[in-house]
């Protein structure tokens, strides 16, 4: 939000108080208490007719700071808040004439008590600062006030707000926000948090996250639901300036040695991704959208598929499983799938299938669902008092599941209850960005700060339910909406998109600001949602979209089987199906990766390559883990251009090997793409599986790539839970390599890529493959001789 006009004026409408002095500073818990006037109090007049701005700055964990600035202390805004793990760790302050510390481990705030000015600083160096007539109050449109005996009497009329602005460094570049669909790099930018339905080609979002980092290694979370508004060198070109409407600004600022540990710091306090079931991360299909379907369509898609050998792995029923116009009183269309139960567990046993269905926070008018909400005042009320909260938009007479409500969010799982007893196996949460404003919540929650704060209660109610019901590690969402924390309810998908390249481009592009948030695991609708893709595209992006943690062919008015395009379209997905059911035991340690640390799967380069010189623009790359780079084609030439960071890369499919610190141009037919391995990795995967989720430790071959002399490579395994690790690390000391494993695994081999040959090892039996040496594991040590 501007409140200037250029830098020299404000806007006539608004009215400024900026802290000026920091007038006293005192210890608290954690931290400290700074008193801040609008101008220097320099002797006891001056501390008359003054407003303040007070300042908390506590230590809430390793290398984090709060900052907590208000105005009015007493106001309450009714604001929903996000829950933090607040954590007491280790601090020190100190407090003299001229300034006053915290320091919280490798993170130092410094402030200068002349000018109330402050820097964040690590390791010697100043990462950002705020001064002068950076932190202020704003009195938007104030009303006229009188000390007479009139209207107006002493009126404190206007629109509050609290304005925070952090320096930034020449070429210093600012990342994340949650899913934005515009320029990766986001300088220049103004992103405003307000979630709404706005497709894929526009500054609109559907997951609005107040939170970024910058490439100087720190990231700042606003700690607020309100529509925060972002001007990211946009008002101020030198700064990041960041808005909330109100008496009070809350945020935390993350150090870190690189942006994965400011991830890590971040997603510790505001919760790290649960871990899917290793199931989800095969083929889904689905039914599309408003395409005409019964059950004799439905096995006719899911038969093509075996007939045709493509792994498939979770079918799911897309809105129409219900009535029209009913949507969403959870009742299957009884005209078009005649027994249910029947379906779907002949879809489980005799296809092996996961079955999804779709699933709303609303419902329409008209059937029995929305009476019993309805008189049970489980439904958003207005807020005129008139009965609930209703529009056609979307549904006739649709209403708001009101989650505030405890014993809504019962009823509501209530009608899940029904849906799994059937043979349901996880939800398709769409919606909860069209939230109205006009409206009265059961917990008098403050019905705007409530808009992008409804997503986090909806996606929470149906996760937990699932994960009651289901275990630990067998619940997943495919959600579209989100805010802060809704990383612990994976997994979210990108939206409607379009079928072109430039839409596939904005999807990627949108996926990696999202993973610059802490979301660990993403998806899109292959070959786009909107439109019906031509062959060319539909396979570019089978790649990209079977190359991502998660794999859905979904449509709106077509449906998105591979033979609809053409018969090389089924012989692409069935190919790279494979693939990603063979790289599972990589991919899934991964998985467990930003389980336990909250680093996504897939990484911006900026993420994975922090420092080195190419990283920050990259929008058309990306790492799965770390040792993987996927570069997808978004052109109908083939080509693709990419860039490898330095070191030696081999890839995947072809083991040819490139030098990295340098740009390519090449083509490739519809079974390669830009896939390559970094030097000194250990890749575990299983050939000749056909489903993603087996016990990763059995019969994994672990792949050495360009293990460089004095290196080490490592890397692990688990079970299809995620549990019980087995680690593997290699080394090399000249023409000797050693593999240590943490315990015997049965059926384990080792290839060392691109080596045709050795002289000679101890602990296992040498064989061959395709120009690379393999080995049968006999013993937890082995050494080889080159």
């Amino acid at each position: 939000m501007k409140f200037t006009e250029g830098y020299w004026l404000r806007k006539e409408s608004v009215q400024a108080s900026f802290a000026s002095q920091a007038f006293v500073v005192e210890d608290i818990p954690q931290g400290l208490r700074v008193i801040c006037p609008e101008r220097p109090i320099l002797n006891r007049g001056g501390a008359l007719d003054v407003p303040i701005i007070t300042v908390e700055f506590t230590a809430c964990g390793i290398n984090d700071i709060q900052v907590r600035a208000y105005h009015y202390e007493a106001y309450d805004n009714k604001e929903p808040r996000f829950p933090l793990n607040i954590t007491k760790v280790e601090y020190s302050t100190s407090i003299t004439d001229k300034e006053a510390t915290l320091t919280c481990g490798a993170l130092t705030l410094r402030i200068d008590r002349d000018t109330a000015a402050y820097s964040f600083e690590a390791n010697g160096k100043i990462l950002t600062s705020c001064g002068f007539r950076n932190l202020g109050y704003i009195r938007a449109n104030k009303q006229p006030s009188t000390m007479r005996a009139e209207a107006g009497y002493m009126v404190d009329l206007w629109e509050p707000y609290m304005v925070n602005e952090l320096s930034l460094k020449p070429g210093e570049t600012v990342y994340g926000f949650g899913e934005q669909f515009t320029a990766f790099v986001k300088n220049g930018q103004v992103v405003d948090m307000w979630n709404e339905d706005g497709g894929t080609a526009s500054e609109v979002a559907y997951k609005n996250v107040p939170f970024y980092m910058t490439s100087e290694g720190y990231g700042v979370f606003v700690d607020s639901s309100s529509p925060v508004s972002f001007e990211v060198a946009s008002e101020k070109v030198e700064y990041v300036s960041f808005s909330v409407p109100g008496e009070e600004l809350r945020y935390h600022f993350f150090y870190g040695q690189d942006l994965k540990e400011v991830l890590c710091n971040y997603t510790t306090l505001t919760g790290k991704p649960a871990l899917p079931p290793a199931w989800s991360f095969g083929l889904w299909l689905s039914t599309s959208f408003t395409t005409v379907y019964d059950e004799k369509t439905t096995s006719s898609f899911i038969d093509g598929m075996a007939e045709r050998n493509i792994p498939l792995r979770v079918f799911h029923f897309d809105c129409y499983w219900m009535k029209a116009l009913h949507w969403c009183d959870f009742e299957w269309d009884g005209e078009t799938f005649s027994n249910v139960p029947e379906m779907l567990k002949k879809y489980h046993e005799e296809k092996g299938l996961k079955i999804c269905c779709w699933i709303n926070p609303y419902i329409a008018q008209g059937n029995d669902t929305f009476r019993e909400a309805w008189e049970k005042g489980y439904l958003v009320m207005r807020a005129d008092g008139r009965g609930v909260r209703q529009t056609d938009h979307w549904n006739p007479g649709m209403a708001v599941v009101d989650f505030t409500n405890p014993d809504a969010c019962k009823w509501y799982q209530s009608k899940l209850q029904q849906l799994l007893d059937a043979g349901i196996d996880c939800f398709k949460t769409d919606f909860g960005e069209r939230i109205p404003i006009d409206v009265k919540y059961h917990n008098g929650a403050d019905p705007v700060l409530m808009h992008n704060y409804y997503t986090y209660l909806y996606n929470k109610c149906v996760f937990d339910f699932l994960k009651e019901k289901k275990g630990e590690g067998e619940a997943i969402l495919f959600a579209r909406s989100a805010t802060a924390c809704c990383q612990q309810f994976p997994v979210h998908w990108g939206g409607d998109c379009s079928a072109s390249y430039p839409s596939m481009a904005e999807t990627l592009r949108a996926g990696l600001s999202f993973a610059m948030t802490g979301f660990g695991f993403w998806s899109h609708d292959i070959s786009g949602f909107e439109q019906t893709a031509p062959p060319d595209i539909y396979k570019r992006w089978c790649q990209f979209g079977l190359l991502s943690t998660h794999s859905r062919l979904h449509g709106s008015t077509s449906y998105r089987v591979p033979w609809n395009f053409d018969e090389e379209s089924c012989d692409v997905v069935r190919f790279f199906t494979e693939k990603k059911c063979e790289w599972m035991p990589y991919i899934y340690s991964m998985a467990v990766t930003s389980h336990e640390t909250g680093i996504p799967v897939m990484r911006p380069m900026e993420l994975e390559f922090f420092g080195e010189s190419g990283m920050k623009y990259l929008d058309m790359q990306y790492m799965i883990g770390d040792s993987i780079l996927v570069a997808p084609i978004f052109n109908e030439d083939s080509t693709a251009e990419y860039y490898l960071p330095e070191g030696t890369w081999t890839h995947i499919l072809s083991n040819e090997t490139r030098q990295g610190g340098k740009w390519y141009t090449d083509s490739f037919d519809y079974f390669s793409l830009p896939l390559f391995v970094r030097s000194n990795s250990i890749i575990p995967v299983h050939t000749g599986v056909k489903v993603p989720d087996y016990d990763y430790r059995q019969d994994t071959t672990f792949r050495i790539y360009s293990l460089a002399d004095g290196s080490t490579a490592e890397c692990f395994v688990t079970d299809v839970k995620g549990n019980n690790k087995v680690s593997c690390s290699a080394s090399r000391k000249g023409s000797v390599i050693t593999i240590d494993f943490s315990e015997n695994l049965n059926g384990a081999c080792i290839e060392l890529i691109n080596i045709s040959s050795i002289s000679g090892a101890k602990g296992a039996r040498i064989g061959a493959r395709d120009g690379s040496v393999s080995l049968a594991v006999d013993s937890t040590h082995i050494e080889i001789e080159l």
